[in-house]
């Protein structure tokens, strides 16, 4: 039993668009299920198969930016013309109750929750190659050429600021990576630097004469 006074894990999952971060973060809460997710707020309309309050917080433009001037978020950014953002509150919530949890962002929010959380735990998806991250934006059939030449070279550039994150995991097979991610968080729960009081405790009980 996790103790209440031991902070959780903030794990973001964050990459290009068409790397395949949303299917990995699906995958890790299976392998995880008791890993908290963090439900984001947008403006852009519902995909196929999307629902308010489960995969995303649909709402307008106005309320958005209402909730930009009541510093409601740990992150926000306009994506290609839609307002995104993380309210921030049930997150601290959930840390400050000892609850892991993870999020799938893009990497302009991943930058934000860093500087303003150091302990968070960022790990960088990206497909092959940009080959590959091409084929599989244009296999999506939901977005114009002009969209997607913007991801690409988007891409490029999220690329270059890998330096940013902690990790680094390759999706050329959707559950392997999900494996790899899942391990990584894994060994993040049992980080000796990270947990040096809870291991000290486990010590103590199981291991003293």
């Amino acid at each position: 039993m996790k103790d209440k006074k031991e902070k959780g894990l903030l794990i973001v999952i964050s990459g290009p668009s068409g790397a395949g971060k949303g299917t990995i973060y699906g995958k890790v809460r299976q392998k995880m299920p008791d890993l908290k997710p963090s439900i984001s707020v947008t403006t852009r309309a519902p995909r196929p198969g999307e629902q308010d309050g489960v995969h995303y917080y649909f709402r307008t433009v106005e309320e958005h930016k209402r909730m930009q001037a009541n510093d409601e978020f740990l992150e926000w950014a306009d994506v290609y013309g839609n307002l995104y953002g993380t309210p921030k509150a049930p997150v601290f919530a959930m840390l400050e109750a000892g609850e892991d949890v993870l999020f799938e962002i893009d990497v302009q929010g991943a930058k934000q929750i860093k500087e303003k959380y150091p302990d968070s735990i960022l790990i960088f998806i990206m497909t092959p190659s940009f080959a590959e991250l091409e084929k599989r934006l244009r296999g999506r059939g939901t977005e114009k050429e002009e969209i997607i030449q913007k991801r690409l070279g988007s891409a490029r550039g999220e690329v270059a600021q890998y330096k940013l994150f902690d990790y680094f995991v390759t999706n050329d097979n959707a559950d392997e990576a999900a494996e790899r991610v899942a391990g990584i968080i894994a060994a993040e729960k049992y980080n000796i630097m990270s947990n040096e009081q809870k291991i000290q405790q486990l010590l103590a009980e199981r291991y003293s004469d």
